[in-house]
Formats: C-alpha cells, sequence, structure tokens
C-alpha cells in the first residue's frame, strides 16, 4: 500500500473510534454535591439510583476526579448530572456540569 492510503485507512479507523468516550444522554446520573475535596481529587455526590454499577437505590457516595479541574467548576450545594465510571476499581466521575 502506498503511504497515502495508510494514511486514509488510518484517518478512517480514527474518525470512526475517536468518540466511544463520549457519554450519551441516558449515561449521566442526577445529584447534588455535597463535597468537593480539591486536595484528594475526590467529590462527594448525592445520587439517585446508578443501574450500570447494580446501584438500585439513592446514596451518597466518594468519586474520585478523572479531571481534578472539574472540582473546581462545582461546590457544596450545586445540583449537577455526572457520568460516573470505574477506572482502575475506583468510582470515577468523568464528567460533571450544573443543573437548575
Amino acid at each position: 500500500m502506498t503511504r497515502a492510503i495508510w494514511i486514509a485507512a488510518l484517518a478512517f479507523w480514527l474518525g470512526a473510534n475517536a468518540h466511544p468516550a463520549l457519554a450519551q444522554a441516558d449515561d449521566y446520573i442526577n445529584g447534588q454535591v455535597v463535597k468537593v475535596d480539591e486536595s484528594a481529587g475526590k467529590i462527594t455526590l448525592k445520587h439517585g439510583p446508578i443501574k450500570k454499577f447494580d446501584m438500585d437505590e439513592g446514596m451518597s457516595m466518594v468519586f474520585r476526579a478523572s479531571d481534578p479541574a472539574m472540582l473546581k467548576v462545582v461546590k457544596p450545594g450545586d445540583r449537577v448530572r455526572f457520568v460516573p465510571d470505574r477506572v482502575n476499581g475506583q468510582f470515577t466521575v468523568t464528567k460533571i456540569e450544573k443543573t437548575k
């Protein structure tokens, strides 16, 4: 194959696989910020059920923040929607946004 074909094939593959981590609307969980611990990179959230973790009831729990910068945009009492995941065995917030 020529170099141009390899580049085109790579671009196609990257395009087809570039967004697997993008959150779907149904990945978001509604919650409320209880505590933000920027120095530890953690956030405590009161939330509803998280079906993908077989959590059928709401509760408060501590999550690691995948990006510490996200902890700067929320404060205790804020209503949020967030995307939880398990990263290296730890419950982790991968996306968070304030709601009204």
